[in-house]
């Protein structure tokens, strides 16, 4: 598995160095997974199904009790994840924030990914 890495801005760096990629480590796969998590249902244009729903199933009303579900779901979807360790998830429904710490079990070890969004 190779991804681009990303810089302190979260885009991808670009240049003529080898040193851009990232390859066969755990945190290739917490990228992965970073990525796929950030992408929000009907943003790719080349397949609008695919997607975390941000807006129904994780931040919309009456979502407190579905959001570790579908992060975990999509998670667990990502290539290179064999599977969810640990789950820590805090959702405020007054300021719609939500924070996640979630662990790991890759093809290539264990990591953690984590963030808020609001």
């Amino acid at each position: 598995m190779r991804y681009r890495k990303l810089d302190e801005n979260g885009d991808y760096s670009f240049g003529n160095s080898q040193s851009n990629f990232m390859a066969n480590t755990p945190e290739t796969v917490g990228q992965a997974v970073l990525t796929r998590l950030n992408l929000w249902i009907g943003e790719w244009f080349a397949n609008i199904s695919d997607g975390t729903g941000w807006d129904t199933s994780v931040l919309g009303k009456g979502t407190d009790s579905l959001f570790e579900l579908t992060l975990r779901q999509r998670v667990l979807e990502t290539p290179g994840v064999e599977r969810v360790t640990d789950f820590q998830g805090s959702f405020d429904g007054d300021v719609r924030r939500l924070t996640v710490e979630i662990t790991i079990d890759t093809i290539y070890g264990q990591t953690t990914v984590s963030g808020s969004t609001s």
